[in-house]
């Protein structure tokens, strides 16, 4: 039997604002605050994203292991919150951290290095 992520503490005016998917999801982009560096996406639900703007920690709802998790409990590689945006269509969110370690579950800086499938000309 699954978890599904469920409404949690988020403010009731940040909640009506949301764009969720049909499982309830927000994806949200974790981009280096100070390089503009897009790192990973990540899912969150309203509980998630209420977590990460009150610790200041990136939690994410994990599709996979249907569950909550924090970016480095396990790993030791944090991301720690300088900001939160909602795009346009309230559909997306860009969450703006310090990064300490990799990102990507791969031990890679970041999820978007090794597949490139257009490159600038130089």
């Amino acid at each position: 039997m699954s978890t599904s992520p469920r409404p949690g503490n988020l403010d009731p005016a940040i909640a009506a604002r949301l764009k969720r998917s049909a499982d309830g999801l927000v994806p949200a982009i974790a981009q280096q605050y100070d390089t503009g560096e897009v790192l990973m996406l990540g899912w969150m639900d309203d509980e998630a994203l209420h977590r990460t703007l009150t610790t200041g920690r990136c939690t994410y709802w994990s599709r996979s292991r249907q569950e909550y998790w924090v970016k480095g409990d396990t790993s030791g590689h944090f991301q720690h919150v300088k900001s939160v945006a909602l795009d346009c269509d309230a559909d997306t969110l860009l969450v703006r951290v310090d990064q300490v370690g990799a990102a990507c579950h791969t031990g890679a800086r970041t999820c978007f290095d090794d597949d490139v499938l257009l490159r600038a000309a130089d």
